[in-house]
């Protein structure tokens, strides 16, 4: 079996305050992480030099990677994780089991990046709001798992327009 296509967690002291641990044990953080570094080279940033990559797991073990995309206008400008999310999306996805996220300065060192408010509330709209894991990495070995809940608190979803997807 390939690196890529065994996907368990290494170890069980990464992941921060989740109640069912179990449910884990199939996503390799640091596969995830390195697909997320190997995103970010394809950055385009020119104007703030940040560049971030993002590596999206779905339910049946396809990595679908996505780079930030920026522009002049900064308005059309795209994150990586909803890169990854439409890229995912487009190709018939709908069911995803984690996602990891290295950023960093284009020269300097990664640093531990959250996604910002849109590409959560992307998130929202795809993933279980109670479980989906989000892996925010410096390095391989390095990283902290956090819930969807977890840096979304009270978030709003299709489940708040009673809808059931």
């Amino acid at each position: 079996m390939s690196e890529r296509q065994e996907f368990r967690l290494q170890t069980e002291s990464h992941i921060s305050n989740l109640s069912n641990r179990n449910m884990y044990m199939n996503i390799d953080a640091e596969v995830l992480i390195k697909e997320a570094i190997e995103a970010r080279k394809m950055a385009y940033t020119p104007y703030s030099h940040f560049k971030v990559g993002a590596a999206l797991l779905t339910a049946d073990g396809k990595i679908y990677r996505g780079c930030n995309i920026e522009n002049a206008g900064y308005t059309p400008s795209n994150c990586a994780e909803r890169t990854a999310f439409f890229k995912a999306v487009s190709e018939g996805e709908r069911s995803f089991a984690a996602i990891a996220i290295v950023a960093g300065p284009e020269n300097g060192d990664l640093v531990l990046t959250a996604p910002c408010g849109v590409c959560r509330q992307v998130m929202m709209e795809f993933c279980d709001y109670e479980t989906f894991p989000i892996i925010l990495g410096t390095s391989p070995k390095d990283y902290k798992i956090m819930t969807l809940k977890e840096i979304l608190p009270l978030g709003f979803g299709p489940k708040n327009l009673n809808i059931e997807l």
